[in-house]
């Protein structure tokens, strides 16, 4: 029952209010908001970073979707989701020493996030190497790769997920991803990324 809680209060509007017939219209790819043009770090692997997006889970033959907002920091993560009016379902944040799920008045805690969302969504995603990915990036360690003429990444296949790139937001080689689907057994996600800010405060 607790697993279903956190899905509940994303989709509780899905059928009251048009404004989610028309997110999911954007993340089907029938119409896309372009990411806004910023300057890529020079060492943009170590940078601070929040993401604005939105995204989509398919996991058992169930199918969600929400806002998303993503706050990489140097020794913590904040992740925002947020159902179609904007207002946040459900909190998760990582630091050091633990990482703990907000949702309503209910609160969860474990040791890493990756266990977390075991616990409280029966799904997990691999946050070390996401931060890499979304940036374009492999993470650290075994690999297997395809990449566009510019050098981009097309295809990732890393611990045990399957990365594709299937826009960028700009034509050049250091352009950010700006849609991605990522896949592993039974859970897809996808990631629809509309704005970028370096070093937030």
């Amino acid at each position: 029952m607790e697993r279903n809680v956190l899905m509940q209060n994303l989709t509780r509007f899905r059928v009251l209010t048009p404004l989610w017939v028309f997110m999911l219209f954007m993340l089907a790819g029938c119409a896309h908001q372009p990411v806004a043009p910023v300057a890529r770090p020079a060492q943009v692997e170590s940078a601070a970073f929040a993401m604005n997006g939105r995204i989509s889970i398919q996991h058992q033959g169930k199918r969600d979707t929400a806002g998303l907002r993503w706050v990489h920091l140097a020794q913590t993560d904040e992740i925002l989701l947020l159902n179609p009016l904007g207002q946040t379902a459900a909190r998760i944040y990582r630091d050091g020493n633990q990482a703990t799920l907000d949702n309503g008045d209910k609160h969860y805690a474990d040791r890493d996030v990756e266990s977390l969302m075991m616990q409280v969504l029966g799904w997990r995603l691999q946050l070390d190497g996401l931060h890499h990915w979304v940036l374009g990036m492999p993470a650290e360690g075994d690999l297997l790769a395809e990449r566009d003429e510019l050098g981009r990444l097309t295809v990732l296949r890393q611990e045990g997920w399957e990365v594709r790139y299937l826009r960028y937001a700009e034509t050049d080689a250091r352009s950010l991803p700006q849609r991605m689907a990522l896949s592993r057994q039974d859970l897809q996600l996808q990631l629809l990324i509309d704005e970028w800010e370096w070093n937030p405060k």
